[in-house]
């Protein structure tokens, strides 16, 4: 998935902070929306895994010039998504959120490098 910017004619704005009824509407699979975040749980078998999870995410957001807030404890990573500009989640959280799905699907196949 690339990320677009804004354009006017597209007639919405990736940076409008959404809606709580958006949030929840429009959230991908495995996502949970509280207090104005977006938020996933990822649970690995190793404590190595989740590093080498954490690492990709990084690189992945540094591509996307999108970044989550990352917390590794043991073998579980909680990966938060919330725009602070907007004060809440808009588009680009929601993109940022169905590339870090993208990523765990290559995870499980083991293609992720």
């Amino acid at each position: 998935m690339t990320y677009h910017p804004y354009d006017p004619r597209m007639g919405h704005d990736p940076a409008r902070k959404l809606s709580d009824g958006e949030v929840q509407a429009r959230k991908p699979e495995g996502w949970w929306g509280d207090d104005g975040k977006l938020f996933r749980d990822v649970a690995f078998d190793t404590y190595q895994a989740g590093v080498d999870f954490v690492v990709q995410v990084a690189a992945l957001a540094e591509q996307r010039g999108h970044h989550p807030d990352l917390h590794l404890r043991y073998r579980r990573v909680r990966v938060t998504f919330f725009t602070y500009a907007a004060g809440g989640v808009t588009q680009l959280d929601l993109d940022g959120a169905q590339a870090i799905n993208a990523l765990l699907e290559r995870f499980e196949t083991g293609e992720a490098s």
